[in-house]
This record gives structure tokens, sequence and C-alpha cells, in this order.
């Protein structure tokens, strides 16, 4: 068994995963500020809520792009289990073809999320993943990563709203009854989910128009299951694609 965990600005995903799968996937709270201690404490909680030994763990694998936090989880986890973990980055081994102007500035959540999309799903692949920011990774037909597009996150995109605007107020991200918000929270929220749903078909059809391909669309992340229920493309919702990536990266990595 592997423990994997990926680190990102809003949350932190973390899982267990072998051979047969992932064993259990659960998000807490980026904290930029717990220490070492403190991160090997909750994540020696989590791994005992699911009944998973120590022992039995061979290695561990971080992808993050909080680059403050990576350090403090890797000591945590040298902690836990007593061997450095991988983390992914220059000189690790992905398998990945990336075709962009220069690949050092692809986070590696986007790397991990495609050497996972490409093992499990057709070619062509569009990739969404929405959390802090709401980013759209194409992979094409040969399995080459071709760019990237990234646009505000919804909680993001809210945040700003409550936050410059003195009248709006902080809300939730739940769909309205109606598209026509008759009031300041339904017209809100029909702009977060049906808004954001609107911008990931319309990019999918940009997208397909402009590589003259129909794509496999995969969406992970937090926020996720919110949206995507609303889009009118087929799009699988993969909430483990991360760490079913990073768990063959480390194979990759470590014979």
């Amino acid at each position: 068994m592997i423990f994997t965990i990926d680190i990102g600005n809003t949350n932190i995903v973390a899982g267990v995963v072998c051979r047969d799968g992932v064993r259990f996937v659960e998000r807490m709270s980026t904290d930029r500020i717990k220490t070492d201690l403190e991160y090997t404490v909750l994540l020696k909680t989590v791994l005992d809520l699911h009944d998973i030994d120590l022992k039995n763990i061979k290695g561990s694998i971080i992808s993050s792009v909080v680059p403050e936090v990576t350090l403090t989880i890797k000591k945590s986890l040298e902690k836990l289990f007593g061997c450095e973990p991988l983390v992914v980055g220059p000189g690790i081994k992905t398998g990945l073809n990336i075709r962009i102007d220069d690949p050092a500035q692809l986070g590696a959540d986007m790397v991990v999320a495609a050497v996972a999309a490409i093992r499990e799903y057709p070619l062509p692949q569009i990739i969404l993943d929405l959390g802090t920011a709401t980013t759209i990774s194409v992979i094409d037909d040969k399995g080459v990563f071709l760019g990237v597009i990234i646009a505000p996150g919804v909680r993001t995109g809210l945040r700003s709203l409550a936050g410059d605007a003195s009248q709006l107020p902080n809300i939730s991200i739940e769909a309205p009854a109606h598209v026509i918000g008759k009031n300041t929270i339904d017209s809100m929220q029909s702009g977060a989910v049906f808004g954001n749903a609107s911008m990931i078909d319309g990019m999918i059809e940009r997208i397909e128009a402009e590589t003259g391909q129909k794509a496999t669309v995969i969406a992970t992340g937090g926020i996720g299951y919110r949206i995507i229920p609303y889009c009118s493309h087929e799009i699988i919702l993969d909430d483990q694609l991360l760490l079913k990536g990073l768990y063959i990266i480390y194979n990759k990595n470590v014979q």
C-alpha cells in the first residue's frame, strides 16, 4: 500500500492506494501555519479511522502546488513511515509527453491527473479540475499533453464577489430552482453553478472545434460534484484521479 497526498491551495487530498485500487480518499483544509507534528497527528488519525496499519505502508508520494506546505508534509510523512516520500517535480519519471512552451511551469496536480486519465480513459481527453482554480487540460489522441486553460475557481469567484461588492453576501454553492434568480442568493447561486457549468460546456466545444476531435471528458476536484451534474456534455466524475496518478508515478520511480 502507498500513501498518496495532493496538496492544493484550498484542500489537501490524501488516501491509500494499492494494486486493487484506492482504499480511501479524505479531504482536509490546507493550513500553511500547521507544524509537521500537527500534520503527523492529523494524518495518523485519518489512517486509524480507516484501520490502516502504518507497517503496511511501503512508501509515500506527494504532489503539491503549495511549496511552503510541501516541506512540512514531507517531514510529517517521514515521521509516520520512517522513509522519505517522493515529491512530483524535476527528476521524477512520469511518462507524460508535455508539449507546452515551458513544461516546468505545469502544475504537479495537472501532471498527475493526466497520467491517471491516460491510463484509465480513452483518448483524446479533456481533464477538468475544479478547485481554487478551474483548470482544463487537453490531451490528444496520442497521449500528448497539448496545453491548459485556467479560470477562477467557483469558490474563488464567489469570495471575490462577496469581498468586493458590499451588498453581496457569502453563499453556499447550490443550484437554485431556476436560472433566472428572483433574489440575491438565487441570483448568485445561478451564476456560480449554471454559469460555471455553461463555461465548461462552452470550453469543451471550443477545444473540440480547435483540435477537430471528440474528446473523453473527465472531471475531478472538490467542487466537481456541485457543478458537473448541470453540464450538458457527458463528463466522467472521478474524485480519485489524482491519487491514482500518484500511485502510477510512484511505481514508475520505485522498483
